[in-house]
Parts: C-alpha cells; structure tokens; sequence
C-alpha cells in the first residue's frame, strides 16, 4: 500500500507522539506502508514547521532531522506537472491529489477539502488509514 500523508498529519505526528498521526508515522518506519512524497510536499511541511507556534514545540534542529528522515526514507516523486483529474475546493491541495494520482497511493488527510472528496479520490482520515493497516496485519 501507497500513501501521501498531508501535511496536517506529517506536522501532528511530532506534536502528539501517541496521537494517531504519529502511530502512522511509526507504521510506515515499521514498513507497513509505502510514504511517497514529493519535494513540494517537503518545502510545505519545511515552511509549516517555521511557524512560531510550531517552533514552540518542536526545535529546529529536529524540525531538520524529521524532513530528512521524511526525504531519506520516502519514495520521492517529482512534482506532477499535470492537473488533478479532480479539483479540491482549496486549489492548494491539488498538487497533492495530482501526487497520490500519479504514484497510484492513497492521501491520508485530515483536512474538510480533501476528505470531502471521498468517493471521488482515495482519501481517509489518519484514523481510518490506521484502522485500515490493522486489518491487513
């Protein structure tokens, strides 16, 4: 299995360490799962993490460690220069529905715009994904 954890779920996962985000962050370092990821998925999260009310929480030095471990460790896809066959209503998502399409992964989300778009792309809240890899274990 494929998928492209927004950028909601990759910055809740240091931040909550027994959160769900973050046991699907160890899912996929215990290989349960294949990360793509994309460097405009990685420069979002790069700037994300800059925010002062992120930089509260998490140390830049570690903000740096976790994006290389994302890059080092994730399968890479190059920026799909294509449209999405669907269009989010935040045209800020697209590219990573444009990502999941072309790496033929699941988007693991838990932002309203993208998870309203069940049924037309594959999407799931991190709750659900995770629920998901402990019924295939």
């Amino acid at each position: 299995m494929r998928a492209v954890l927004d950028c909601n779920v990759l910055i809740s996962a240091p931040l909550s360490r027994d959160g769900t985000p973050a046991r699907v962050a160890r899912a996929w370092l215990d290989g349960a799962f294949e990360l793509i990821g994309s460097e405009q998925l990685l420069d979002e999260l790069e700037r994300a993490l800059t925010y002062p009310k992120l930089r509260e929480r998490i140390e830049p030095a570690e903000a740096v460690e976790y994006i290389e471990l994302l890059r080092i460790g994730a399968r890479m896809h190059v920026n799909p220069p294509h449209e999405p066959s669907v269009r989010s209503p935040d045209q800020d998502d697209d590219y990573l529905i444009a990502l999941a399409e072309s790496a033929q992964a699941m988007i693991v989300s838990g932002d309203r715009h993208l998870l309203g778009l069940a049924g037309q792309i594959p999407v799931v809240s991190a709750d659900d994904f995770l629920a998901d890899l402990e019924t295939r274990t």
